[in-house]
């Protein structure tokens, strides 16, 4: 896995490169210091996955995210931070960000890199539990305007509770193939770019 590391702190970056690299999983590209240099040494490497903080000077980890991702859509970010601010939650999650955890937990980093490559979406417990006061909305969804089923809303809040297509599956008692094609077609209908977005609208337009 190919990883850039951008984090204020020098010393938490040489920690995370030592930490991570030890594993023969990750190779560690290079380490910036804050956002604008996020911006320049994803345009030179466009890593596997870019772990960022999100408080640094000259430019924070959200708007370097949301450069890199107006110019590279299938971007992978992770942010590793010390907040769970409700706002940074949301912004994170609303420019489609693959993940968002604290840094009081380095056991869990490689499993959630691991599963964002996978194409996963990747929240601690103690941030899947702001997701609703962050993301919340009072408006009811008018699933019929957007021509969603019963049983795609029933998946759209699977996903949103963070279930892969295999656990979505059993539970539905649906192939994994089947599940893959409702999700294709609810963010085609929703015109969303992933299941991060997906997750994101659910709090956002659906949930109460």
């Amino acid at each position: 896995m190919r990883l850039l590391i951008v984090d204020d702190d020098n010393l938490v970056s040489l920690s995370l490169k030592t930490i991570l690299e030890v594993s023969g999983e990750v190779t560690v590209l290079e380490i910036g210091k804050n956002g604008k240099e996020a911006v320049v040494l994803y345009e030179r490497h466009q890593p596997d996955v870019l772990l960022m903080d999100i408080r640094m000077e000259e430019m924070t980890g959200l708007a370097a995210a949301q450069v890199i991702l107006e110019k590279f859509p299938d971007a992978k970010i992770l942010f590793l931070t010390t907040f769970a601010d409700d706002e940074y939650i949301a912004k994170a999650l609303s420019l489609g960000a693959k993940g968002y955890i604290l840094k009081q937990d380095f056991e869990s980093l490689l499993p959630a890199l691991k599963a964002v490559m996978n194409g996963q979406s990747v929240f601690e417990s103690e941030i899947v539990g702001k997701l609703s006061s962050a993301l919340s909305s009072p408006s009811a969804f008018p699933q019929e305007n957007y021509d969603i089923t019963d049983k795609e809303m029933e998946l759209i809040e699977l996903v949103a509770d963070g279930l892969s297509n295999k656990e979505i599956a059993t539970k539905l008692f649906l192939s994994e193939g089947t599940v893959r094609n409702y999700l294709s077609s609810i963010l085609d209908k929703l015109s969303l770019r992933d299941r991060t977005q997906l997750a994101v609208f659910y709090y956002k337009k659906i949930r109460k």
